[in-house]
C-alpha cells in the first residue's frame, strides 16, 4: 500500500509545477505586449522636412544678396535724400551781384564851368537788377584823339548801384592855365579799359580838351565836382 501511494504525489507534485510555469510564462508574454519594456521607452525620430516635402519654420538670414530682407531698412532710407544743393556767389564780395558794364548805365556830360572846362558826368543804372560799379576803372577818351583823362583824387572801393541809381564823376577837360587845345562837342565813357566805350554829347559843349583829368565814382555831384 505504501508503494503504490508515492508515485502518485510525486506525480501530482510535478503536475503542479508544470502548472505554475505556465502560468508565469503567460504573464511575462502580457508584459511585453503592454510595452513594459525598455524599446517601448524609446520614440521614433521625427521626419525631416526632405523626407515630408514640407518647407522648414526656421527664419531665413539670408543677405540682400540671396534674396532676404536687410535689417534696419532698405539702403534707400539709411543715406538719406542729399540735401538740396545751393547756387553759389559770383565772388567773394559781391554777394551774387553781376558788375556794371558800361552799357548797362545811361550817361550825360554836362559843363559845370565853361571857364575851367570842368564837367559832370552822370551814369543811372538802367537795367532791372543792381550791378556792381568799378569806382576805379572809369575811362574816358575823346573821339578821333588819342589818350585817355588822368585819374585824379582819392580812390574808393567798388559800390552796388541799384536799378535807377546813379553815380557822379567830375572831368576837367582842360586844366585852366594850360592855353590852346582841341574844341570838342562829344565824350567817350567806358567803365573798364577793356569795354567799348559809349559815345554821348557835352550838354552845354563845346569844351577845349587839353591835358584831361577825371575822378572815381561818387555817390553826389558835389563830392565829384569838388576835384
Amino acid at each position: 500500500m505504501a508503494h503504490a501511494l508515492r508515485p502518485r504525489r510525486t506525480a501530482a507534485a510535478l503536475a503542479a509545477l508544470s502548472l505554475g510555469t505556465l502560468l508565469l510564462t503567460a504573464c511575462g508574454d502580457g508584459d511585453a505586449d503592454k510595452g513594459t519594456g525598455p524599446a517601448a521607452t524609446s520614440a521614433a525620430p521625427s521626419p525631416s522636412p526632405a523626407d515630408t516635402g514640407k518647407p522648414s519654420a526656421t527664419p531665413s538670414t539670408a543677405g540682400p544678396d540671396d534674396g532676404g530682407s536687410t535689417a534696419g531698412g532698405s539702403p534707400d532710407d539709411s543715406e538719406g535724400t542729399p540735401p538740396p544743393s545751393k547756387a553759389g556767389a559770383d565772388d567773394d564780395q559781391d554777394g551774387g551781384v553781376g558788375m556794371c558794364e558800361t552799357h548797362d548805365m545811361a550817361y550825360t556830360v554836362t559843363v559845370a564851368s565853361k571857364a575851367a572846362h570842368h564837367a559832370l558826368l552822370t551814369a543811372v543804372n538802367k537795367g532791372g537788377a543792381p550791378c556792381l560799379l568799378p569806382v576805379n576803372d572809369l575811362v574816358i577818351t575823346i573821339p578821333g584823339l588819342d589818350g585817355a583823362a588822368e585819374h585824379v583824387g582819392p580812390k574808393d572801393t567798388d559800390r552796388i548801384v541799384e536799378p535807377g541809381g546813379r553815380a557822379y564823376a567830375g572831368i576837367h577837360f582842360s586844366r585852366g592855365d594850360d592855353a590852346g587845345g582841341k574844341s570838342v562837342d562829344k565824350v567817350e565813357v567806358a567803365l573798364t579799359a577793356a569795354e567799348t566805350p559809349a559815345t554821348l554829347p557835352v550838354d552845354d559843349g563845346p569844351v577845349t580838351v587839353n591835358d584831361m583829368l577825371v575822378t572815381t565814382f561818387f555817390t553826389t555831384a558835389e563830392d565829384a565836382l569838388s576835384y
